[in-house]
């Protein structure tokens, strides 16, 4: 296999234009989310533009901390062999937090004969996206990503502090602040200057549903791998641009008990093969092929619930009256639901999906996503009526599964899904439920503070 022209070219092109740079991060994205990669100089990157390079097939399932897990029997087994990593065209671009002679490139797994790595989460979406195609649907995705501001220290404590205001420690949640927003004014104006710099089609941003939380919006795009790189990039922009002004970011899906989650809100549209809306009606529900899709995100919310949930503290953000869902729900300009039809003109009509958080792999959640709107519209499922009202007050749906309470049960749930095995591979379920198995055994192997609170002198 070798690179195309293009994207040779495009590498020529970058450092003809900034021939100055000379320090660019290749980055790779695993199964858990967490950017990872290596530093290389110009000369090198222009090798891997051309030839590609080569990195252990152990990165590719590293889980959240970065160890091995040898219990994939891929490790040691394999000799912990090569990969094949080839960039991906597009995504070579300064980081003006680096300084004037940095950048950065994404790049994807292939076996050495070239075919797609089944681990690599974007390759686990393109097949995904490769079966809507087949039936002449092209998604359409928006990617908006809840997190918090930090004081880069931490308190005595040893907890983390959100961002203070002006000087000023704040707890008031002051939901669409204007002067929160003017408070953070110097990290948002770094943050749109990165963006613009990188090509993140970042618009508005908003103060959220509690104090040092913010929101901004990435622009839909006809392309869900696109957006989806967008977002990986994104959230590296938004945590080195907070470090920039002595501040950290998480994307955490519950940091503070007794605050907001941080949410990761998937808005999806379909192109049919004419470049038109297919959910598009006069009907605030949408036309029946969005029905359709919803009905299988309700059929298949439980099945995925550990890609959209992937940690232990993932299933703390799961409240009655936080803005979070608690049931496979579905209904019209609702924000109580799972699954939200926006308001808007009949043209725009889209879904929102609320249950994934923002400390998921955004490949892998928008290809569980896309997977259930292809199962629910390729067998013509209904999704019952939508709910009117407070959804948490709605009546369970006998009809629908309930979403996992826990990281174990949501885990065994999906290591057992014939219709995950089918959608996003057999082999890719098995190897991340391993991992995630690994990391629930590791975590608990912890003691935490709470357990001498509790238990230290009863026992």
């Amino acid at each position: 296999m070798t690179a195309p022209v293009s994207a040779i070219d495009e590498a020529r092109a970058f450092f003809a234009a900034h021939p100055h740079i000379d320090a660019i991060d290749m980055i790779f994205t695993n199964m858990c989310g967490v950017p990872r990669g290596k530093r290389l100089r110009q000369h090198e990157v222009l090798a891997v533009y051309e030839s590609g390079r080569f990195l252990p097939i152990s990165v590719t399932f590293a889980d959240i901390t970065g160890r091995d897990v040898e219990e994939t029997g891929l490790l040691w087994e394999t000799g912990d062999a090569d990969c094949h990593c080839w960039p991906v065209p597009g995504t070579l671009v300064p980081t003006p937090w680096g300084g004037p002679n940095a950048a950065q490139f994404l790049a994807s797994f292939h076996e050495l004969d070239g075919r797609a790595h089944d681990l690599d989460p974007r390759m686990v979406l393109q097949g995904v996206i490769d079966k809507l195609t087949a039936i002449g649907l092209t998604p359409v995705v928006a990617v908006e990503l809840e997190f918090y501001l930090l004081e880069a220290k931490h308190g005595r404590d040893g907890l983390p502090r959100i961002a203070r205001s002006r000087g000023v420690a704040r707890r008031d949640i002051q939901v669409y602040g204007l002067a929160e927003l003017d408070d953070q004014r110097p990290f948002l104006d770094t943050l749109y200057a990165g963006a613009d710099a990188q090509g993140i089609p970042l618009e508005s941003a908003i103060s959220e549903y509690a104090a040092g939380q913010f929101e901004l919006t990435l622009r839909h795009k006809p392309d869900a791998m696109r957006a989806c790189d967008d977002a990986l990039m994104y959230k590296r922009l938004v945590k080195a641009s907070a470090n920039q002004h002595e501040l950290e970011a998480t994307f955490m899906a519950k940091p503070f008990a007794d605050s907001a989650g941080n949410g990761m809100h998937l808005h999806v549209s379909m192109l049919d093969e004419s470049g038109k809306n297919a959910f598009a009606s006069d009907d605030p529900e949408g036309a029946p092929i969005l029905k359709q899709a919803i009905a299988g995100m309700k059929a298949l919310l439980a099945d995925s619930f550990a890609i959209f949930a992937p940690n232990a503290n993932s299933y703390r953000r799961f409240k009655a009256n936080s803005y979070a869902p608690v049931a496979p729900t579905w209904g019209v300009n609702n924000r109580t639901v799972s699954f939200r039809v926006p308001a808007g003109s009949p043209a725009s009509r889209h879904v929102e999906h609320r249950a994934c958080g923002a400390d998921a792999n955004p490949y892998l959640a928008v290809a569980a996503l896309l997977a259930a709107m292809h199962h629910g519209i390729t067998g013509k499922l209904d999704p019952g009526p939508a709910v009117t009202g407070n959804g948490y007050e709605a009546p369970a749906d006998p009809s629908a599964e309930a979403m996992p309470s826990n990281w174990f049960s949501a885990v065994d749930r999906f290591a057992a899904s014939a219709l995950m095995k089918e959608y996003l591979g057999e082999r890719f379920v098995d190897i991340y439920s391993i991992v995630k198995r690994q990391e629930q055994d590791r975590y608990f192997g912890e003691v935490p503070a709470l357990d001498y609170e509790w238990y230290l002198r009863p026992a």
